[in-house]
């Protein structure tokens, strides 16, 4: 058997496994393959075999209640052909800002039928960086929540404009999405010439955030790569907590859509209510990134035991680095369920770490799924020996685009630069050991903040943590580390500096800390460190 036949035998194996590829009946698969081969797998024919095939199950359920499968397709047919009569269509772009609810998917699923591009934005985007983004992506139309009207006003002015969610009991303000579903004809809209793309913006941790262009996957095969670790099945529950308007929650929404899988969504994070959500409706699935995790167990003990969350089958987190320590904890108390993911906007998944990985080595990436390929390269370009740092590569079945403004990464033999440098353990095990950009250089030695911060969330009294660089007249850079104290814990500086002197090399030992009751985050969870920079 060929390399090439080898492996489309896995890739059919995890979906069999997983049981995207079975139907309900010979009629039903019927329709499913003549859908998929007239218009390919696309975000619109996800929607539509769901309806095909399980037309009364729960694809959505929020604070508005459910929507079936069947009324997924409708509404969003429906919204596609009413955007069609608003002068959008095929190529333009749309811009969403939403929060984790129906209209942020009725929105997506409209784009995708119309071949337009959908643009998403960050729920805690300032208005000047709204207007720029718009601008610069040059957007016809914008889908948003009512809460972000006095945000997107100064840029949106000259653009189609509509409501997707707005208080009950309110009246919108410009014409909602319920307005165009319930006006807009219901039957599938005409296919598109071209497929439309989304765009997802980096998370501007460290600059201007850049809009990150990927065609929609064309096959499962990005599917099958994650289910090959993680074990994901069909047509059971996910509580989808991570925004959906970040890479990872988007890339749960792709991957739950050929899954049949029923969303569970709340407009906004609390570890309580998310708690009580899983119960209520036994989700299997619970999608987060850390910080999410972080909330969930600074929960009082009996708070936490109050909620049965024993459906849990699989805890998918990405976003941001996952702690040794906080991997330890969330199975400590949930069980041998986490499964960390780690990748980037840019090059989709690198390496997914189980949580035998993460008990064996806490603070591992993992290794690279199925069809996924890994390098560690020097500044040459060479690979470097396993166990040596070098700079992270990766390719897998999804292709980035480039940036909107026509840059790009790194590309090297066909993989592409996630912009971190890590290094291999002898078992093949992944370590991300820091931004490439945020190496510290101090009196000649390098250090990446990482290594510093997962020592410093291991420490019993200490919640979270960031370290960041800044000038020296004598060194060069300083460490610069600020400490989230748990539980009120009161902790000085003398005894920070002492943990790290006695686990790391002197040089790793932060001159000045700063103590804060939180980290500033993005809504996706990423420490922000250029407003920590300016703190000092």
């Amino acid at each position: 058997m060929s390399t090439r036949a080898a492996y489309h035998f896995k890739v059919a194996r995890v979906l069999l496994r997983s049981g995207i590829a079975r139907t309900p009946g010979p009629i039903k698969g019927i329709r499913t393959l003549a859908v998929i081969r007239r218009c390919g797998m696309t975000l619109a024919t996800g929607c539509r075999i769901g309806a095909i095939r399980y037309p009364n199950r729960a694809a959505v359920i929020d604070e508005d209640g459910i929507v079936t499968y069947g009324e997924l397709e409708a509404h969003t047919n429906a919204l596609a052909n009413a955007l069609a009569r608003q002068g959008l269509g095929e190529g333009d772009g749309i811009a969403i800002m939403c929060r984790n609810h129906r209209g942020f998917v009725f929105a997506t699923l409209a784009c995708a039928k119309l071949g337009a591009h959908a643009l998403y934005l960050n729920t805690e985007f300032s208005a000047p960086a709204i207007a720029s983004v718009l601008q610069r992506e040059g957007t016809a139309g914008l889908i948003y929540d009512e809460e972000f009207a006095g945000l997107v006003a100064p840029g949106s002015a000259a653009l189609k404009r509509f409501v997707a969610y707005h208080d009950p009991g309110t009246e919108p303000a410009e014409t909602s999405v319920a307005e165009l579903i319930a006006s807009g004809d219901s039957s599938p809209p005409p296919r598109p010439a071209r497929r439309g793309r989304v765009v997802i913006l980096t998370s501007g941790t460290t600059g201007t955030p850049k809009g990150a262009m990927r065609k929609p996957p064309e096959s499962v095969e990005p599917a099958a790569a994650v289910l090959s670790t993680i074990p994901l099945r069909a047509r059971q529950t996910t509580m989808l907590a991570a925004p959906l308007f970040h890479s990872w929650g988007f890339a749960q929404f792709l991957l739950g859509l050929p899954l049949t899988s029923t969303f569970v969504l709340l407009r906004r994070f609390d570890p309580e209510r998310t708690l009580g959500a899983i119960q209520e409706h036994r989700a299997s699935t619970l999608v987060v990134v850390p910080v999410m995790l972080q909330r969930m167990l600074e929960l009082p003990a009996e708070t936490l035991d109050r909620y049965d969350s024993s459906s849990l089958r699989v805890i998918a987190s990405s976003g941001s680095p996952l702690p040794g320590a906080l991997a330890n904890r969330v199975m400590d108390r949930f069980g041998s369920v986490l499964y960390n993911l780690y990748g980037s906007t840019e090059v989709a998944w690198v390496t997914i770490a189980t949580p035998d990985d993460l008990r064996a080595a806490p603070g591992t990436a993992g290794r690279p799924p199925l069809g996924t390929t890994v390098r560690l390269l020097d500044d040459t370009g060479r690979e470097v020996p396993r166990g040596e740092r070098g700079r992270i590569f990766a390719a897998n079945s999804i292709v980035f685009e480039g940036y909107t403004d026509g840059s790009g990464k790194e590309v090297l033999a066909g993989v592409t630069h996630t912009g971190d440098v890590g290094h291999f353990d002898e078992r093949g095990r992944l370590f991300v050991d820091g931004r490439d950009d945020e190496m510290i250089i101090s009196g000649g030695e390098n250090v990446y903040p990482r290594e510093v911060e997962d020592l410093l969330v291991g420490h019993d009294e200490i919640e979270e943590a960031a370290v960041v660089g800044v000038e020296d007249g004598d060194f060069g850079q300083r460490l610069l580390a600020f400490v989230v104290p748990r539980n009120g814990a009161e902790l000085n500086a003398a005894e920070i500096k002492a943990f790290v002197r006695a686990n790391l090399a002197r040089y790793k030992v932060p001159r000045d800390v700063v103590f804060l009751s939180q980290l500033p985050r993005n809504a996706s969870g990423k420490v922000l460190k250029r407003e920590l920079t300016a703190v000092e």
